[in-house]
């Protein structure tokens, strides 16, 4: 099992350069295997969309609250550390032109020499994704697209260039350099509660990882993962599962998860920890329990 820390948006200090890198050096210190950053490139007053991972559909944070550019944060760590993995949870695909991001991806992975992840979704805030440009409605298509697309760039070695021709997407002759640092690409995994991003992580997901569901829920999603992908010619098996568990309750957390199948759990603090000291006291514990090298 391996055990990934999400960044503390919370905290409003995500983009503040030495606060965040003191959680980061931490979590690489005690043997966490990944840190993982949230996006949102706007957040809009007085939306009208339901967020539905709270019971009053509301974001749990302050319109105010920093949220850096999950690949530029992401950038910047790692410059400032050796090994620690570099994830996303998630990347709102939607916001995002899969050519552009395609470079952006690969650049950030070959910098790093192979220690990205990308988690992606495809958002809840209709305002968010239009204001970025993306088109709500059609944006599942869209990211089915997106990911081929973005798979063929990092493949294309061939000395015409890459063509492409889609619904969305056409690209004739392209050549898009540097490649990931590992020849498979960057791993894209899928997250979300949906339906549709379950069966999206079975047809096309390195892995996948649930949001927002647990119990009955969460075994029926697995079941149609599992399902999806038999369906789709891949091997179940081979995507890998990360749960999610709060930092105080890793140690509890972790037979649950590994007897789900899971590879990784990807731990947050537990709200009580209201700063930087006290998380990294939370961290420093569950690494106790978990027996992570420190």
């Amino acid at each position: 099992m391996k055990y990934a820390l999400v960044l503390p948006v919370g905290l409003g200090i995500t983009a503040d350069p030495d606060e965040i890198v003191k959680v980061v050096r931490h979590a690489e210190e005690l043997g966490f295997e990944s840190v993982s950053a949230v996006e949102h490139a706007v957040v809009v007053s007085d939306t009208e969309s339901r967020y539905p991972y709270a019971p009053d559909g509301k974001l749990p944070l302050p319109d105010d609250c920093p949220y850096p550019d999950p690949l530029e944060l992401l950038a910047f760590l790692a410059a400032s550390t050796e090994r620690i993995g570099l994830a996303t949870g998630v990347l709102v695909l939607p916001n995002h032109h899969p050519v552009v991001l395609a470079k952006r991806l690969a650049t950030l992975d070959r910098l790093s020499r192979g220690r990205l992840r990308i988690c992606l979704g495809l958002g809840w805030m209709r305002e968010e994704i239009e204001a970025c440009g993306g088109d709500f409605r059609r944006r599942g298509r869209i990211a089915d697209e997106a990911i081929d697309l973005m798979r063929a760039l990092w493949r294309g070695q061939d000395a015409q260039g890459v063509d492409f021709s889609g619904e969305f997407f056409t690209v004739r002759g392209a050549h898009s350099y540097p490649k990931p640092h590992r020849a498979s690409g960057v791993p894209l995994h899928i997250g979300g509660h949906s339906a549709a991003a379950v069966r999206r992580a079975g047809r096309l997901g390195d892995g996948f990882q649930p949001l927002g569901l647990a119990g009955e829920e969460l075994g029926a999603a697995l079941s149609l993962l599992h399902e999806e992908a038999r369906a789709a010619g891949r091997d179940p098996q081979e995507i890998e599962l990360t749960l999610g568990a709060t930092l105080p309750r890793a140690a509890d957390k972790a037979e649950w998860a590994e007897g789900l199948g899971a590879q990784r759990l990807l731990l947050s603090g537990s709200g009580r920890a209201t700063t930087v000291d006290a998380l990294l006291e939370e961290m420093s514990e569950a690494a106790r329990k978990l027996g992570l090298k420190q």
